[in-house]
């Protein structure tokens, strides 16, 4: 197949980027020049800004389109357009945050998407927590409209693994291997999901591959969050001891749900049932699968010790509050 990439050179995209070009697959990619413009020296770079400048497209044609970085459904509505009769499949990478929330617990595709807060406009030119979900629904309606039958709509949950600028995974291999006493936060069997960037991009080829359309949640299957940590443990053989805190001791203390403790979402908060709970049942029907979560761990810890140590970490918990809660929470107990 020929591909045509829009981005393609930052975390999902370059990993899409592999998997196709492992699979054989002509690709070309599309974006500014500004992110790993070294990356990938052999395919064909289209220099463009998908915001008003897609002249490089012009006239072009392609098999399929993988859309790894559309928030704006203005934005997203020129390069579906443009593309309507160019190419057969139009892949746009939403989110689970495309569900109103709360979500059900096990939530399928069918379920609720969420709309924009009331008063706030669809065109605005700026992403919040608020409309970070309803503005991937109005993206994948733009494509949708586009390219009727042909829209192919990823929900991934949090993608994990190297190159994640968001570090709301890495922080956990990373924090582990340096070993001592370690927070861990609620309980044990508490659930999680996420999904591996490998997984998830190889996982997109293989449904262009199958000519698949439609909605799709790409998550792992629910796991304890203690087999998150005891596998970061394993991986890095570290001698870290988990101190497991409770919920309410965390919420007390005005701990950051997700990015100051990733992974963590007080299981009293509405959001909190159905949130690691979505259902993947047709994703794994049509081919999704999840290598070992020793490999997952293993390559966001090698990635994450590749970089600075001086390297401004952009979720997790510093290490000077980390001993202050441990401190208090002994002298609670005791």
């Amino acid at each position: 197949m020929k591909i045509l990439f829009i981005g393609g050179t930052v975390f999902l995209g370059r990993a899409t980027v592999e998997a196709a070009l492992a699979r054989g697959h002509q690709v070309t990619l599309f974006n500014r020049g500004q992110s790993g413009p070294d990356l990938f020296p052999d395919v064909e770079h289209l220099v463009g800004d998908r915001d008003g400048n897609l002249d490089a497209l012009q006239g072009r044609r392609f098999d399929a389109v993988v859309d790894t970085c559309g928030y704006f459904p203005r934005v997203v509505r020129q390069s579906a357009e443009l593309l309507a009769e160019a190419v057969d499949r139009y892949v746009f990478v939403s989110s689970l945050s495309a569900y109103a929330e709360p979500a059900v617990e096990g939530a399928t595709e069918d379920a609720p998407t969420a709309t924009m807060p009331e008063g706030v406009a669809a065109d605005i030119e700026e992403v919040t927590g608020e409309t970070y979900g309803p503005l991937k629904v109005l993206c994948e309606q733009e494509v949708s409209r586009a390219l009727p039958g042909r829209a192919l709509l990823v929900r991934p949950g949090l993608i994990v693994g190297a190159y994640d600028r968001t570090d709301r995974f890495t922080y956990w291999p990373w924090r582990i291997a340096k070993g001592g006493e370690t927070l861990a936060p609620g309980r044990p069997e508490r659930l999680v999901q996420f999904v591996d960037v490998r997984d998830l991009g190889g996982w997109i080829v293989h449904l262009l591959e199958a000519g698949c359309a439609g909605a799709y949640n790409a998550i792992t299957t629910p796991l304890p969050m203690a087999d998150v940590l005891e596998a970061c443990c394993t991986v890095s053989g570290s001698d870290a001891a988990l101190t497991w805190v409770t919920d309410a001791f965390l919420v007390e203390r005005e701990v950051g749900m997700w990015v100051e403790m990733p992974l963590w979402i007080p299981e009293a908060e509405p959001i909190a049932k159905g949130f690691f709970t979505y259902s993947n049942r047709k994703a794994l029907a049509d081919g999704l699968t999840f290598r070992p979560l020793a490999d997952t761990v293993r390559d966001a810890l090698d990635w994450a010790q590749s970089r600075p140590a001086d390297h401004e970490w952009r979720a997790g918990m510093a290490a000077e509050r980390e001993a202050e809660l441990l401190a208090a929470w002994r002298t609670r107990k005791g």
